[in-house]
C-alpha cells in the first residue's frame, strides 16, 4: 500500500526526469541550441530557452513557442500527455519538426524556471522572476535584439495570457513584425486584448465540433475555432495541422503587403478580411 503523498512524490519525481529528458532530447536529436538567461551570471544561477541557431540573425521567419502556466518547461505542452500518452502529443517536438520543414527558425520560451537554489537559499533568477518577465526579457535581448523579418507566436493556455501582455506593451513589434498568433486554449481575459491581436491571431479551443470549425466570439476577443477534442490538454497537438495552415496564410498576406508597399507595412487597421482559411 502506497499513500498519496508517496504517489504524488513518485511522479513529481518522473516528471523531473522527464523535463530533463525532454531537454536532453532538444539538444541531442533536434539540434536545438541551450541559450542561457541571463548570460552575465554563472549558468547554475541562470534558466535557458532553446533555439535552433546559436544566435539569432535577421532570421526570415521566427516561430516563437510558449507553453502554459504550472510544471511544464521549454519543449514541453502537458507533462500528464508525456506521462500518459505519448512524446508527440505532450512535447512541442513536433512543432519544431513542422516549423523547421515550413523554413521557420525556431525559440522555445522558459517561461515557469523562476528559481535556483543557490548555496541552499532559494532565489528568483534575475530576469525570469515570474512568466512575463522572462517573456519580456527574452523577446528583448534574443527577439528584438536579432531584428527578424517577421515573427510567429504559439501561446497555449497561460502562455496566451504572456502573449497578450507582451503585445500590450510592445505594440509596434506586433503590428510590424508579427504576422500570426496560434493561440490553443488560451486563458486570456478578452477585455485585456489589443486590437491588433484580434486581426493576426486564432485561438483553438476545446469543442465537440469538427477542427478548425469557427466558433461564436464576442467582438472584443480572439477569434476562436475548435481545436478537434474536448481535452485542454491536447488542443496544442489536435490542432496542429489548422494551426500551421492559418500561419502560412497570414505569412503569405504578410508577404504581399510588404511587397504591394515597398518592404513597409501596410496599417493594420486595412487588413480585417482574408484570413480565413
Amino acid at each position: 500500500y502506497t499513500s498519496l503523498s508517496e504517489n504524488q512524490a513518485h511522479y513529481e519525481a518522473l516528471g523531473d526526469v522527464i523535463t530533463e529528458y525532454v531537454y536532453q532530447r532538444l539538444e541531442e536529436k533536434e539540434g536545438m541550441k541551450k541559450l542561457y538567461v541571463p548570460e552575465d551570471v554563472p549558468r547554475e544561477e541562470a534558466t535557458f530557452i532553446f533555439s535552433s541557431t546559436e544566435k539569432l540573425d535577421k532570421p526570415k521567419k521566427l516561430l516563437v513557442l510558449i507553453h502554459g502556466s504550472g510544471v511544464v518547461r521549454a519543449g514541453q505542452w502537458a507533462r500528464s500527455l508525456i506521462i500518459n500518452d505519448c512524446l508527440d502529443s505532450g512535447t512541442q517536438i513536433p512543432y519544431i519538426d513542422k516549423g523547421r520543414e515550413l523554413g521557420y527558425d525556431v525559440l522555445l520560451l522558459n517561461t515557469n524556471d523562476n528559481y535556483r537554489t543557490v548555496k541552499g537559499a532559494r532565489k528568483s533568477i534575475r530576469g525570469s522572476r515570474n512568466p512575463t518577465e522572462h517573456a519580456v526579457t527574452v523577446l528583448e535581448k534574443h527577439i528584438l535584439a536579432s531584428n527578424p523579418e517577421s515573427v510567429a507566436i504559439v501561446a497555449h493556455s497561460y502562455g496566451g495570457v504572456v502573449t497578450v501582455e507582451l503585445a500590450q506593451r510592445y505594440p509596434e513589434f506586433f503590428r510590424d513584425k508579427v504576422f500570426a498568433v496560434g493561440f490553443t486554449d488560451s486563458v486570456h481575459a478578452s477585455s485585456l486584448v489589443p486590437e491588433v491581436l484580434k486581426k493576426i491571431g486564432r485561438n483553438w479551443v476545446t469543442a465537440k465540433d469538427p477542427l478548425d470549425t469557427p466558433l461564436t466570439i464576442t467582438k472584443h476577443d480572439i477569434p476562436r475555432h475548435s481545436a478537434g477534442h474536448i481535452k485542454h490538454e491536447m488542443t496544442s497537438y489536435s490542432c496542429m495541422s489548422a494551426l500551421f495552415e492559418f500561419l502560412e496564410s497570414r505569412y503569405a498576406e504578410f508577404r504581399g503587403r510588404k511587397t504591394d508597399t515597398g518592404g513597409a507595412s501596410e496599417p493594420q487597421s486595412k487588413k480585417v478580411k482574408g484570413d480565413e482559411l
